[in-house]
Protein backbone atom coordinates (compact mmCIF):
# COMPACT_ATOMS: atom_id res chain seq x y z
CA UNK A 1 0.00 0.00 0.00
CA UNK A 2 1.79 3.52 -0.14
CA UNK A 3 3.12 5.24 2.20
CA UNK A 4 3.92 8.67 3.51
CA UNK A 5 6.15 10.69 1.23
CA UNK A 6 6.04 8.50 -1.33
CA UNK A 7 7.30 9.10 -5.00
CA UNK A 8 6.57 6.79 -7.46
CA UNK A 9 3.70 4.60 -7.70
CA UNK A 10 2.35 1.49 -5.57
CA UNK A 11 4.39 -1.70 -6.09
CA UNK A 12 3.16 -4.13 -8.42
CA UNK A 13 0.90 -7.14 -7.47
CA UNK A 14 0.10 -8.73 -10.33
CA UNK A 15 1.33 -9.12 -13.86
CA UNK A 16 -0.90 -6.25 -15.56
CA UNK A 17 0.90 -3.88 -12.94
CA UNK A 18 4.15 -4.64 -13.86
CA UNK A 19 3.39 -4.14 -17.30
CA UNK A 20 1.98 -0.44 -16.42
CA UNK A 21 4.90 0.66 -14.35
CA UNK A 22 6.98 -0.55 -16.87
CA UNK A 23 5.08 1.55 -19.51
CA UNK A 24 4.76 4.65 -17.11
CA UNK A 25 8.76 4.59 -16.58
CA UNK A 26 8.87 4.24 -20.64
CA UNK A 27 6.80 6.87 -20.76
CA UNK A 28 8.20 8.87 -17.97
CA UNK A 29 11.79 8.98 -19.46
CA UNK A 30 10.58 10.53 -23.03
CA UNK A 31 8.85 12.99 -21.58
CA UNK A 32 12.00 13.82 -19.68
CA UNK A 33 14.10 14.30 -22.92
CA UNK A 34 11.34 16.32 -24.36
CA UNK A 35 11.29 18.35 -22.05
CA UNK A 36 15.04 18.57 -21.60
CA UNK A 37 15.27 19.14 -25.24
CA UNK A 38 12.85 22.14 -25.33
CA UNK A 39 14.30 23.55 -22.36
CA UNK A 40 17.93 24.08 -23.43
CA UNK A 41 16.38 25.05 -26.49
CA UNK A 42 14.09 27.99 -24.49
CA UNK A 43 17.54 29.10 -22.88
CA UNK A 44 19.73 29.12 -25.84
CA UNK A 45 17.61 31.57 -27.52
CA UNK A 46 16.79 34.21 -24.67
CA UNK A 47 20.07 33.90 -23.90
CA UNK A 48 22.18 34.34 -27.14
CA UNK A 49 22.26 37.34 -29.20
CA UNK A 50 23.25 35.85 -32.30
CA UNK A 51 20.95 34.54 -35.37
CA UNK A 52 21.13 32.12 -37.46
CA UNK A 53 18.84 32.55 -40.86
CA UNK A 54 18.92 28.36 -41.51
CA UNK A 55 16.85 27.84 -38.43
CA UNK A 56 14.85 31.10 -39.39
CA UNK A 57 13.96 29.13 -42.66
CA UNK A 58 15.10 25.89 -42.99
CA UNK A 59 12.75 22.91 -44.72
CA UNK A 60 15.22 20.05 -43.87
CA UNK A 61 14.25 21.31 -39.87
CA UNK A 62 10.21 21.13 -40.22
CA UNK A 63 10.72 17.94 -42.07
CA UNK A 64 12.72 16.53 -38.78
CA UNK A 65 10.61 18.15 -35.90
CA UNK A 66 7.11 17.02 -38.21
CA UNK A 67 8.23 13.18 -38.35
CA UNK A 68 10.16 12.85 -35.24
CA UNK A 69 7.25 13.76 -33.15
CA UNK A 70 5.38 11.26 -35.12
CA UNK A 71 8.00 8.93 -34.12
CA UNK A 72 8.26 9.19 -30.45
CA UNK A 73 4.26 8.94 -30.57
CA UNK A 74 4.01 5.67 -31.85
CA UNK A 75 7.11 4.55 -29.42
CA UNK A 76 4.43 5.42 -26.54
CA UNK A 77 1.19 4.55 -28.27
CA UNK A 78 2.51 0.74 -29.39
CA UNK A 79 2.93 -0.18 -25.54
CA UNK A 80 -0.05 1.55 -24.32
CA UNK A 81 -2.62 -0.45 -26.88
CA UNK A 82 -0.35 -3.48 -26.15
CA UNK A 83 -1.19 -3.12 -22.35
CA UNK A 84 -4.79 -2.07 -23.00
CA UNK A 85 -5.39 -5.72 -24.63
CA UNK A 86 -3.76 -7.43 -21.75
CA UNK A 87 -6.02 -5.93 -19.47
CA UNK A 88 -9.20 -6.94 -21.31
CA UNK A 89 -8.21 -10.77 -21.18
CA UNK A 90 -10.04 -13.38 -19.77
CA UNK A 91 -9.31 -16.51 -20.60
CA UNK A 92 -10.46 -19.43 -18.46
CA UNK A 93 -10.67 -17.79 -14.56
CA UNK A 94 -10.39 -19.70 -11.40
CA UNK A 95 -12.84 -18.29 -9.68
CA UNK A 96 -15.45 -15.26 -10.69
CA UNK A 97 -16.79 -13.00 -7.84
CA UNK A 98 -19.41 -10.53 -8.42
CA UNK A 99 -19.04 -7.47 -6.73
CA UNK A 100 -21.91 -4.64 -6.10
CA UNK A 101 -21.19 -1.43 -5.14
CA UNK A 102 -24.01 0.42 -2.34
CA UNK A 103 -24.53 3.42 -0.36
CA UNK A 104 -21.73 2.69 1.33
CA UNK A 105 -20.39 -0.86 1.11
CA UNK A 106 -19.41 -3.26 -0.84
CA UNK A 107 -20.99 -6.99 -1.45
CA UNK A 108 -19.02 -9.91 -2.39
CA UNK A 109 -20.68 -12.72 -3.89
CA UNK A 110 -18.66 -15.92 -5.32
CA UNK A 111 -20.81 -17.48 -8.04
CA UNK A 112 -19.24 -20.34 -8.19
CA UNK A 113 -20.47 -21.25 -4.92
CA UNK A 114 -23.87 -21.96 -3.78
CA UNK A 115 -24.37 -19.87 -0.86
CA UNK A 116 -21.36 -17.75 -0.22
CA UNK A 117 -21.65 -13.99 0.02
CA UNK A 118 -21.41 -11.18 2.55
CA UNK A 119 -21.65 -7.65 2.73
CA UNK A 120 -18.16 -5.25 2.95
CA UNK A 121 -18.29 -2.46 5.88
CA UNK A 122 -15.52 0.25 7.04
CA UNK A 123 -14.51 -0.85 10.60
CA UNK A 124 -14.97 2.73 12.57
CA UNK A 125 -12.12 4.37 13.87
CA UNK A 126 -13.12 3.83 17.42
CA UNK A 127 -13.35 -0.20 16.87
CA UNK A 128 -9.90 -0.53 15.17
CA UNK A 129 -7.24 -2.75 16.92
CA UNK A 130 -3.75 -1.56 17.37
CA UNK A 131 -1.74 -1.92 13.20
CA UNK A 132 -4.98 -1.64 11.66
CA UNK A 133 -5.61 1.30 9.02
CA UNK A 134 -7.83 4.04 9.34
CA UNK A 135 -11.01 4.32 6.60
CA UNK A 136 -9.28 0.90 5.01
CA UNK A 137 -9.90 -1.94 7.31
CA UNK A 138 -12.93 -3.68 6.76
CA UNK A 139 -15.15 -6.10 9.33
CA UNK A 140 -14.92 -8.40 5.88
CA UNK A 141 -11.79 -9.27 3.43
CA UNK A 142 -12.53 -10.44 -0.07
CA UNK A 143 -10.20 -13.65 0.07
CA UNK A 144 -8.74 -15.08 -3.14
CA UNK A 145 -6.11 -17.30 -4.00
CA UNK A 146 -3.07 -16.44 -5.44
CA UNK A 147 -1.27 -16.60 -9.05
CA UNK A 148 -4.90 -18.12 -9.89
CA UNK A 149 -6.82 -15.74 -12.53
CA UNK A 150 -9.63 -14.31 -11.39
CA UNK A 151 -12.78 -12.55 -13.20
CA UNK A 152 -14.79 -10.23 -10.98
CA UNK A 153 -17.85 -8.80 -12.70
CA UNK A 154 -19.10 -5.15 -11.03
CA UNK A 155 -22.36 -3.41 -10.67
CA UNK A 156 -24.07 -1.13 -8.34
CA UNK A 157 -27.20 -0.75 -6.62
CA UNK A 158 -28.05 2.65 -6.39
CA UNK A 159 -25.87 4.93 -7.77
CA UNK A 160 -22.24 4.94 -10.11
CA UNK A 161 -19.46 3.67 -7.87
CA UNK A 162 -15.88 2.50 -9.15
CA UNK A 163 -13.81 -0.60 -7.60
CA UNK A 164 -10.12 0.38 -7.90
CA UNK A 165 -6.92 -1.74 -6.16
CA UNK A 166 -4.32 0.04 -7.41
CA UNK A 167 -1.45 -2.32 -6.47
CA UNK A 168 -3.42 -4.81 -9.09
CA UNK A 169 -3.69 -2.05 -11.73
CA UNK A 170 -7.40 -2.60 -11.55
CA UNK A 171 -10.06 0.08 -11.59
CA UNK A 172 -13.54 -0.81 -12.81
CA UNK A 173 -16.67 1.53 -12.97
CA UNK A 174 -19.85 -0.11 -11.22
CA UNK A 175 -23.11 1.35 -13.06
CA UNK A 176 -26.71 0.84 -12.07
CA UNK A 177 -28.11 -1.76 -14.52
CA UNK A 178 -24.45 -2.80 -16.26
CA UNK A 179 -22.14 -5.49 -15.22
CA UNK A 180 -18.87 -5.05 -15.98
CA UNK A 181 -15.87 -7.41 -15.95
CA UNK A 182 -12.57 -7.55 -15.39
CA UNK A 183 -9.74 -10.61 -14.32
CA UNK A 184 -6.53 -10.18 -12.74
CA UNK A 185 -4.02 -12.46 -11.17
CA UNK A 186 -2.23 -12.00 -7.82
CA UNK A 187 1.59 -12.76 -8.14
CA UNK A 188 2.02 -13.03 -4.43
CA UNK A 189 0.44 -13.30 -0.90
CA UNK A 190 -0.41 -10.26 1.09
CA UNK A 191 -3.32 -7.77 2.09
CA UNK A 192 -4.15 -5.14 -0.83
CA UNK A 193 -6.37 -2.17 0.00
CA UNK A 194 -8.15 0.05 -2.36
CA UNK A 195 -11.41 2.81 -2.30
CA UNK A 196 -14.44 3.39 -3.64
CA UNK A 197 -12.71 5.96 -6.93
CA UNK A 198 -16.47 7.41 -7.71
CA UNK A 199 -17.67 10.07 -5.81
CA UNK A 200 -20.91 8.39 -4.78
CA UNK A 201 -22.23 10.60 -1.81
CA UNK A 202 -21.99 11.87 1.30
CA UNK A 203 -19.89 8.49 2.74
CA UNK A 204 -17.77 7.98 -0.68
CA UNK A 205 -14.51 8.03 1.37
CA UNK A 206 -15.70 5.38 3.97
CA UNK A 207 -15.98 2.75 1.77
CA UNK A 208 -12.88 0.94 1.28
CA UNK A 209 -11.43 -2.28 -0.48
CA UNK A 210 -9.50 -5.16 0.92
CA UNK A 211 -8.25 -8.39 -1.09
CA UNK A 212 -6.60 -10.77 1.24
CA UNK A 213 -4.55 -12.85 -1.45
CA UNK A 214 -3.58 -16.69 0.29
CA UNK A 215 -2.20 -20.07 -0.85
CA UNK A 216 -4.98 -22.26 -2.66
CA UNK A 217 -5.02 -24.25 0.08
CA UNK A 218 -5.75 -21.61 2.89
CA UNK A 219 -9.13 -20.39 0.60
CA UNK A 220 -10.47 -23.74 0.60
CA UNK A 221 -10.64 -23.89 4.27
CA UNK A 222 -11.92 -20.11 4.14
CA UNK A 223 -14.44 -21.46 1.84
CA UNK A 224 -15.45 -24.57 3.70
CA UNK A 225 -15.37 -22.05 7.22
CA UNK A 226 -17.91 -20.01 5.22
CA UNK A 227 -20.29 -22.32 3.81
CA UNK A 228 -20.40 -23.91 7.42
CA UNK A 229 -21.78 -20.68 8.95
CA UNK A 230 -23.88 -19.99 6.14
Amino acid sequence: MAHPSQLGLQDAASPVMEELLHFHDHTLMIVFLISTLVLYIIVAMVTTKLTNKNILDSQEIEIVWTILPAIILILIALPSLRILYLMDEINDPHLTIKTMGHQWYWSYEYTDYEDLGFDSYMIPTQDLVPGQFRLLETDHRMVIPVESPVRLLVSADDVLHSWAVPSLGVKLDAVPGRLNQTAFIISRPGVYYGQCSEICGANHSFMPIVIEAVPLEHFENWSSLMLEDA
